[in-house]
């Protein structure tokens, strides 16, 4: 358990920097890196390896996107970059959503689980390394729709273990919203999204005996502990060096890594 503490706090500090440097969620990076930290680390029991690794990972990982993205959304909040009106109805939606993917993740076999992750890793890396811009200017589309684009995010975000953003911004950037407003939206719903996705892992594995000592359902307390001590440390240092480097370049590179992780993981 020490030695999981002890390197989730060096994750952490990754993912914080990377946060800063990258402006991208931590459960892309934290969700993959407990995958294969979890059962090398004191875990030898095949069953729980086989059975609750992958839920314990995106538990894990939303439980700390609450901690890591409150500071945040309060900073958007004072900076007047949350538009309220917008953002109340599609919290409540994604947060509905969030609940329902952890239930399903719950059903799900891991492989499944696995497979479905790593498919969405790729095609959000894709994205990322061809850095798509549409060019036509679109108007915002009903409140309905925007409710089920968010719920739809929920259950993904839920299912990965991340915040959304990195879905919920280009969709509304995608409809002419500006981006400041995007990016405000995206970070108060992802704390929603966690808190609720993290919620609904909790009580699904509260009765799940495979579970090791120091978990609340699947969030493993140790992993979690580690993580959000070092990666709100360390995002500023990443803002800081995201300006002296093309952060246009690392981000092409760290697609390419993404998408390298997703192949490995469904090969395994």
């Amino acid at each position: 358990m020490l030695l999981i503490f002890i390197s989730c706090i060096f994750l952490g500090a990754m993912v914080g920097f990377l946060a800063g440097l990258l402006g991208i969620g931590g459960g892309l990076v934290v969700v993959p890196a407990l995958v294969y930290l979890l059962p090398t680390l004191g875990f030898n029991n095949e069953v729980l390896s086989a059975e609750v690794i992958m839920p314990m990972a995106l538990a894990t990982s939303l439980a700390a996107i609450v901690v890591t993205s409150s500071s945040a959304a309060y900073a958007h909040h004072k900076n007047n970059n949350i538009p309220w009106h917008l953002a109340k109805p599609l919290m409540l939606v994604m947060a509905f959503g969030a609940l329902s993917g952890a239930f399903i993740a719950d059903l799900l076999s891991t492989k499944a689980l696995t497979n479905f992750f790593a498919i969405a890793v790729m095609l959000l890396a894709t994205y990322m390394l061809i850095s798509i811009r549409f060019q036509h200017t679109r108007t915002m589309p009903s409140q309905p729709k925007l409710q089920l684009i968010s719920f739809i995010t929920g259950i993904i975000a839920s299912l990965m273990g991340m915040a959304g953003g990195i879905i919920l911004v280009p969709a509304l950037t995608y409809f002419g919203m500006p981006l400041r407003h995007c990016i405000g939206i995206a970070t108060i719903c992802g704390v929603i999204v966690a808190l609720f996705g993290s919620l609904g892992y909790i009580i699904s594995g509260l009765d799940n005996h495979l579970l090791p000592a120091w978990s609340l359902g699947y969030v493993y307390l140790p992993a979690l502990l580690g993580i959000v001590l070092t990666s709100s440390l360390f995002a500023p240092v990443g803002v800081k060096v995201s300006a002296k480097l093309p952060v246009q370049t690392l981000k092409k590179f760290f697609a390419v890594f993404l998408i390298l992780v997703a192949l490995k993981m469904m090969l395994a």
